[in-house]
This record gives C-alpha cells, structure tokens and sequence, in this order.
C-alpha cells in the first residue's frame, strides 16, 4: 500500500496526539524535519515523549517544542551545548526529564526496536550510573549492561527523495537516524524535497524501502 501524501507539514503531524513518544531524525541540525517540528508545535500536542540524538538547538526546530514545555520527556545522548538555553531552562525548573543514552546504545536501542529485538547487552555504560537498575551479566569476563528498544508512536524524518511508494534516499550526513528511526515507529512521516514516480530512483541507492513509510510530504526544495 502505497503512502499517503499531505498537501502539507501541518496535515501530515495532524493525527500525533498527546502523550505520544516521537522519534526525531537529525544530528544537530542535520537531518533535523525542521518543518514537521514547526507543524506539530502549531498543532498542539503535549506531554510528548521526544527521542533526538540532542535536546534542541538555539530557537529552532526541537528547541521550540522544549521551550514551550511541550515535551515532558526527552531521551537523547548529547543534552547540553552552549546553545542548548530552552533545554536547560526547562531541566532546571523540573519541567522536563532526561533520559541519557551513550550515543551507540541510542542508535541500537532504536534499531533493535524496528528489527523485533528483545533486549542486548553492551559493554557501554557498565559500571556507571547509567547501568544503575538494569540487569547486568558477565560474558567472557566483561561486564555487560541489558538495554531495551525504544518503540515509538511517531517517527518524523527528513529524506531528500521518495517515490509514489515511498521509497526513500537521503542526502549525504542528513540521513543518520532516519531509517532506523522509520522501521521503530508505528507512523513514519517524512519531509522530502521531491516525489517521483516509481523507476525514478535507482532500487541500489534506496535507502529507506517504501513499507516503513506511512506519510509523505513534498517541500519543493525547501528542505
């Protein structure tokens, strides 16, 4: 089955509800789905649990949902940086939790959601205040953590290209979480330069196959 198109960022987040945990491409501010953050900060859900790889830049994108006290969990690897002033805000004031993931466990947490794993143990993070609650075990005498998927409802990507099926490639460093991010939400939806019909993108390069993606909406190279 083919996606749905949106005529719009706003049509395409309009069915995110409140108390959703939503998967959120981008390192930074690359890959970031700029303006699917800005629709569903004018759709109006709260209480949203976010997953990013950070908690928002300077007055843009994620930082806005933060800002506005949107988002009542964050789970991401890289909290603070000199431009991180709504997150620290909001963390201060005990308007927002923090989940801290190691970078790598981040990524394969997300991944082993989207390929039906149960749990893995990591060496990363054993030992520390991370570990702390979490079953550990030795393996070949090192210590291991168990960490579990992280699901989600929503996933909002950025890609460079779908076609009609919603096969997606993306462009250069821009893609990082976003297919794994795809395959670990119940929605996909995806912001995109351009659709073109199918056969206009090689099946080599697809990046992303068209099952994982459940909205579509084109930016016109705004993206």
């Amino acid at each position: 089955m083919a996606p749905r198109i949106a005529t719009s960022p706003a049509e395409a987040v309009a069915e995110v509800k409140d108390g959703s945990t939503v998967l959120i491409g981008g390192f930074g501010n690359a890959g970031q789905p700029m303006e699917l953050i800005d629709a569903l900060l004018d759709g109006g859900a709260t209480n949203l649990t976010v997953v990013n790889n950070n908690a928002g830049q300077a007055d843009a994108g994620l930082a806005l949902l933060i800002k506005e006290r949107r988002v009542q969990k964050i789970i991401c690897s890289f909290p603070r940086q000199s431009d991180s002033w709504h997150f620290d805000e909001a963390y201060r004031a005990g308007d927002i939790e923090l989940e801290l993931v190691p970078q790598g466990n981040l990524a394969e947490r997300i991944r082993a959601a989207g390929a039906g794993i149960g749990g893995f143990f990591t060496p990363t993070g054993y030992g520390t205040l991370l570990a702390e609650g979490k079953e550990t075990r030795m393996i070949d005498g090192r210590g291991y953590v168990l960490e579990t998927p992280i699901h989600a409802d929503v996933a909002l990507i950025k890609a460079l290209r779908a076609d009609t099926h919603g096969n997606l490639v993306y462009r250069k460093t821009a893609r990082n979480f976003g297919p794994i991010m795809a395959t670990a939400a119940k929605q996909a939806i995806v912001q995109i330069d351009e659709i073109v019909p199918v056969g206009g993108i090689d099946p080599e390069v697809v990046v992303t196959p068209g099952i994982y993606v459940d909205t579509m909406v084109a930016l016109g190279g705004k993206n």
